[in-house]
């Protein structure tokens, strides 16, 4: 399905956030000289048919006070994985959760979930919650400390 003019105009006006108003599609549209029910309406479609995946809040983890971030890689049943991910996804302390392949023999963790916190010990007291949770389904696990501030961007349509 190709974009329309307006499509990308629309995720042009979006693509570095919504703009940090009461009424933000209210803001696009006036931008975009159009009603906030068509914006709205538009993105809608646009998750519908898969031009766009999600529309949804991204967090400075740091600027947040949450300076000890940890991708805790655990090493669980591939029979559970995706029952216990779920669970684990829903844990407050992460903020996101997934499966990916094992890279054996030298990775054997398949499944990944980043944990932050004010430092590294709530970061560890929190893996120690997942840690209960997996119970005899995991194996083993390990907590992989980020060391630099990666600036986070999707795809981005050029304005040409």
């Amino acid at each position: 399905m190709s974009l329309t003019d307006f499509d990308r105009r629309l995720i042009q006006s979006t693509q570095g956030g919504l703009p940090l108003v009461a009424r933000p599609y209210a803001a696009i549209a006036e931008q975009l000289g159009v009603t906030e029910s068509t914006v709205r309406e538009r993105m809608a479609g646009m998750l519908d048919a898969g031009l766009i995946r999600r529309i949804g809040a991204v967090p400075n983890h740091y600027r947040l006070g949450y300076t000890a971030n940890g991708m805790t890689v655990w090493d669980v049943d591939d029979e559970l994985v995706d029952e216990l991910g779920a669970k684990v996804g829903a844990m407050p302390a992460v903020s996101h959760c997934y499966k990916r392949p094992r890279a054996l023999p030298d990775w054997p963790y398949n499944l990944f979930a980043m944990v932050h916190g004010h430092s590294q010990a709530e970061v560890e007291r929190e893996a120690m919650k997942i840690h209960c949770l997996l119970a005899q389904a995991c194996r083993s696990f390990d907590i992989l400390y980020s060391t630099a501030i990666l600036k986070k961007t999707g795809l981005r349509l050029s304005h040409d």
